[in-house]
C-alpha cells in the first residue's frame, strides 16, 4: 500500500496538479472565476451563469449553440495546456526525447479539466431542466452538442500538434541519436526521472493511456534539451495566435449574425487568451513582468489623457463635434436654464398638453393617471409589460387613455416605452391587439449575450468600427450592441429619434414620458423629454430661490446647441438603464464633461418625478380633474421584512459598515418617496396611490436582477400579478374608475 501511494504521489498527473498550485497561481484564477460563475456565484446578479447554460446563437438555444460553447471550452483547455506546457516543461525534461511530448503532457495534465468538465455538465443539466424547463430530449441534444464541439476542437488541436511533433522529431532525431552516442560512456540510472529542479517523476500515462516509467535525461546536454522544447513552444504559441485572431475577427464582423457567437464563447476565449498572455509575460519577462504591466498602464493612461485613445461611450444622435459651444456644467449654467421666463414658457406649453389631454376624455372631470415603473433589468421589464397589458385590457383601454405621464427607471422603462409605442401603432391600426403575449415575449428576450460578446470581442480587441446617426459618427461598442439587440427584439418599433414623439405627445395622443438618468459627478437627474421641462429642475417651492442649485437638468435645454432632439430613443432608454459595468456610462458633451448612468441610482421607482410634476400643476389638476391616481409597478416588495439579514460570520461584521448603504439603497428611496408624498398630499387631498408588485412564489427563489431571465423566472414574475395583494389593488383601481 505504501508503495502504491508513493507511486501515485510521484506520478506525472499528480505532480503536475501540485505544481499548478505551487507556481503561477494567477493562472488558476481563471479556473476559479469560471467555476464560480457556473456555480451561480461570480456575477450571478448579472446573469453570467445563464450565459454558459443557455447560450444563444442566431436567436436560438440548441445543439449548435451548445457546440460553440464546447469549442470555446476546448480552446480554453488547450490554452491552459499550451501555457503550462511552456512554463513547466523545464521541470519535466524526460518529455524532451519522447515522441509526441505535447500529447503526453495534455493526457497527464487532464485532472483539472476533467473535474471542471464534470462539474459544468452537472450544473448545466440541473439549470436547464429545473430553471429553463428544457425537456429531456432538448437537454440531451444540448449536452451532445457541447461534448461534440469540445471533442472536435481537441481532435483538431491534437492533429495539428501531432503533425508538429512529428516534424520536430524528424528534424531533431539525428541530433538525439548523436547526443546518446556522445554520452554513452556516462553511467546514468534509467529509471530516475529527477532533474535539477528536484522534481521526481516515477510514472506517466502514454498516448495509449498506459503507465510508463519516466526515462532519465541526465546524459543529455541542457542546451540541447532546451532547443528541443523551444521548437515545441513555438508551435504552441502559433495556436494561441490563431485564437487571438479569431476573437478580433469576431468583433470586426459582429454585425453579421453568423459571427455573433454566444457570449459564453467570447468570454471563454477571452479567458484563454488571458491565460496565454500572462504565461507569455511570465516566460519571456520573468521578474520584469510586473514592471512591464505597470509601464503599459501608464502608457495607456497618457494616451487617454491626451485623447489619442477614447473609450468613452456616447449618446447616439447628438453632436459631439461642436467643441466651441459646449454648455457650461456649473451652478450658473444650470440656473440660466430655469429662469422665470423659461419656466413660465415651459409650463404654458405643458398646460396646453394637459388641456389637449382633457379634451380627449369622456367626462368633465376625469381621473388623471400617472404610471411609475421600477428598475430591475428584465425582471422589471417582464412584470411591467404583463401588468400593463392586463390592466389596460381589464379596463378596456381606459387606463392608458387616461394616463398622462410615465416615468421610472431601467428595465421597467424598456417595457413601458415599448407599450406606449404599441399604443401609438394601434391608433393607426386598430387591428393590433395590445394584450397579445407576443409583445411581452419580444421585449423580454435576452439582452445579455450581445452585450458580453461585444465587451470581449469588440470593446477590448477589435479595431475601431464606426456607424452614423444623421451627420454624426460614433464608435461601435457594447452600448451599440445593446441598442441593436433591443431594436431587434422590439421588431424595429423603438428605432426612432426623440423628435419623432414631439407632435403626438403635444397632441396628447400618447402619454408623456420623462426619462431619467443619474449624473455621476454629483447625483443630479438628467431629464430627457421631447417637451421642454425646465420647471422640473427644482422643487416648485424653491424655483425662485437663486441661491439653491437645481437638482435636475433639462437635457434638451442644456444641450440646445448639440441637436438634442436628434438623439435615438434607444440611446435615451439605454441612458436610463445603464446597469453598472454591464453597460458603459454615457458621457455627454458639456464643459466639464459629465457622464450618466442608471436612473435607479437616484430614483429607482419614478415617483420623485411624478410628485414634482403634480406639485407644479396641482392648481390645474384641482380645477380640471376629479383626482390623481398614481400607479406604481415595482419589481420588488415594498416594506419587505424578508430581506433583513443578520451577520452570520466575523466577515459579515467587518464589511457591514461598508455595505450598509448598498444593502439599504432601495429602502432609503422608499422612505424618501413616502415622506415626499406625505408632504404633497397634506395640502392636496386628491391623490390615490396603487402599487402592483412582483411577489415571488418563494422569496429565496426570486427572479434575478439582470438582462436575462430563465423560463421559470419569467413564469414566476408573470404569475405574481395574480397574488392576493395585487388583486386587492386591482379591485381598488376598478372601484376608482367606476
Amino acid at each position: 500500500m505504501k508503495l502504491l501511494l508513493n507511486n501515485i504521489f510521484y506520478s506525472f498527473p499528480v505532480q503536475l496538479l501540485m505544481l499548478h498550485f505551487r507556481k503561477y497561481q494567477v493562472l488558476l484564477l481563471f479556473w476559479a472565476l469560471m467555476a464560480s460563475t457556473i456555480n451561480s456565484g461570480f456575477m450571478k446578479s448579472y446573469g453570467a451563469d445563464a450565459l454558459f447554460f443557455v447560450p444563444e446563437y442566431l436567436g436560438e438555444v440548441n445543439a449548435l449553440s451548445g457546440a460553440l460553447v464546447g469549442i470555446s471550452m476546448g480552446i480554453f483547455f488547450m490554452s491552459w495546456n499550451i501555457t503550462t506546457f511552456i512554463l513547466h516543461t523545464k521541470r519535466f525534461k524526460f518529455l524532451a526525447t519522447a515522441s509526441e511530448p505535447f500529447l503526453k503532457y495534455c493526457i497527464n495534465n487532464s485532472i483539472l479539466p476533467l473535474i471542471f468538465l464534470t462539474f459544468y455538465l452537472i450544473k448545466s443539466i440541473r439549470f436547464n431542466i429545473n430553471k429553463e424547463l428544457f425537456s429531456s430530449s432538448e437537454e440531451f441534444f444540448m449536452v451532445l452538442g457541447f461534448i461534440g464541439g469540445l471533442a472536435l476542437l481537441i481532435f483538431i488541436s491534437f492533429i495539428l500538434f501531432f503533425g508538429a511533433d512529428r516534424g520536430i522529431h524528424r528534424i531533431l532525431h539525428p541530433q538525439i541519436k548523436k547526443e546518446v552516442l556522445d554520452k554513452a560512456d556516462i553511467d546514468h540510472p534509467d529509471t530516475d526521472g529527477t532533474d535539477n529542479f528536484g522534481l521526481n517523476i516515477g510514472h506517466y500515462f502514454s498516448t495509449r493511456f498506459k503507465l510508463r516509467k519516466a526515462r532519465s535525461v541526465k546524459h543529455y546536454d541542457q542546451e540541447f534539451l532546451d532547443s528541443i522544447f523551444k521548437h515545441h513552444h513555438f508551435a504552441a504559441m502559433i495556436s494561441i495566435l490563431f485564437a487571438f485572431i479569431f476573437l478580433i475577427a469576431g468583433g470586426f464582423f459582429l454585425d453579421v449574425k453568423f459571427f455573433q457567437a454566444p457570449a459564453a464563447v467570447s468570454i471563454t476565449i477571452f479567458f484563454a487568451i488571458m491565460v496565454a498572455v500572462i504565461g507569455a509575460l511570465t516566460y519571456f519577462l520573468q521578474s520584469w513582468s510586473m514592471l512591464f504591466i505597470i509601464a503599459l498602464l501608464v502608457l495607456v493612461n497618457i494616451l487617454y489623457q491626451n485623447e489619442i485613445i477614447d473609450p468613452r461611450n456616447k449618446a447616439y444622435g447628438i453632436d459631439y463635434t461642436n467643441k466651441s459651444e459646449r454648455p457650461e456644467y456649473s451652478k450658473k449654467g444650470l440656473l440660466e436654464l430655469c429662469t422665470p421666463e423659461n419656466v413660465n414658457a415651459d409650463k404654458a406649453n405643458m398646460l396646453s398638453i394637459l388641456n389637449n389631454w382633457k379634451k380627449k376624455q369622456q367626462s368633465e372631470k376625469p381621473l388623471i393617471f400617472f404610471i411609475n415603473v421600477s428598475g430591475g433589468g428584465l425582471r422589471s421589464a417582464t412584470f411591467t409589460i404583463n401588468t400593463l397589458q392586463k390592466l389596460d385590457s381589464i379596463t378596456n383601454g381606459r387606463l392608458m387613455h387616461q394616463t398622462f405621464l410615465i416615468s421610472g427607471a431601467s428595465g421597467g422603462m424598456l417595457s413601458a416605452t415599448y407599450y406606449r409605442d404599441l399604443l401609438l401603432l394601434k391608433k393607426r391600426n386598430p387591428a393590433i391587439q395590445l394584450n397579445n403575449p407576443v409583445y411581452a415575449d419580444n421585449i423580454t428576450q435576452d439582452l445579455l449575450n450581445p452585450v458580453f460578446s461585444s465587451l470581449v470581442s469588440r470593446d477590448l480587441f477589435s479595431p475601431v468600427q464606426k456607424f452614423s446617426v444623421g451627420p454624426y459618427q460614433y464608435v461601435k461598442d457594447r452600448g451599440y450592441a445593446f441598442e441593436e439587440k433591443l431594436s431587434e427584439n422590439s421588431k424595429g418599433v423603438l428605432n426612432k429619434q426623440l423628435k419623432d414623439y414631439s407632435a403626438d405627445e403635444k397632441a396628447a395622443n400618447i402619454p408623456l414620458i420623462i426619462f431619467n438618468s443619474t449624473i455621476t459627478r454629483d447625483g443630479r437627474k438628467m431629464m430627457v423629454c421631447s417637451q421642454p421641462v425646465s420647471f422640473m429642475m427644482k422643487p416648485a417651492s424653491f424655483m425662485a430661490d437663486t441661491s439653491l442649485s437645481p437638482d435636475a437638468v433639462d437635457f434638451a435645454a442644456f444641450f440646445a446647441k448639440q441637436n438634442p432632439h436628434n438623439m435615438r430613443l434607444l440611446s435615451v432608454m439605454r441612458m436610463n438603464a445603464t446597469f453598472p459595468y454591464v453597460l458603459p456610462n454615457v458621457w455627454l458633451p458639456s464643459s466639464p464633461v459629465i457622464d450618466v448612468m442608471d436612473a435607479g441610482l437616484r430614483d429607482n421607482f419614478g415617483q420623485e418625478t411624478t410628485l414634482r410634476f403634480i406639485d407644479n400643476f396641482k392648481d390645474w389638476i384641482e380645477e380640471n380633474t376629479s383626482g390623481v391616481v398614481i400607479i406604481q409597478l415595482r419589481d420588488r416588495i415594498k416594506d419587505n421584512w424578508h430581506e433583513l439579514k443578520q451577520p452570520v460570520s466575523i466577515t459579515d461584521m467587518l464589511i457591514k459598515p461598508a455595505t450598509m448603504l448598498q444593502n439599504n439603497w432601495f429602502k432609503l428611496q422608499d422612505y424618501f418617496e413616502s415622506n415626499e408624498y406625505n408632504y404633497l398630499n397634506s395640502g392636496f387631498n386628491k391623490i390615490n396611490r396603487l402599487t402592483f408588485m412582483y411577489v415571488p412564489e418563494k422569496e429565496d427563489q426570486r427572479a434575478a436582477l439582470n438582462f436575462h431571465l430563465t423560463a421559470i423566472e419569467k413564469k414566476d414574475v408573470i404569475a405574481s400579478f395574480n397574488s392576493g395583494y395585487n388583486q386587492q389593488e386591482l379591485n381598488k383601481l376598478l372601484t376608482l374608475m367606476k
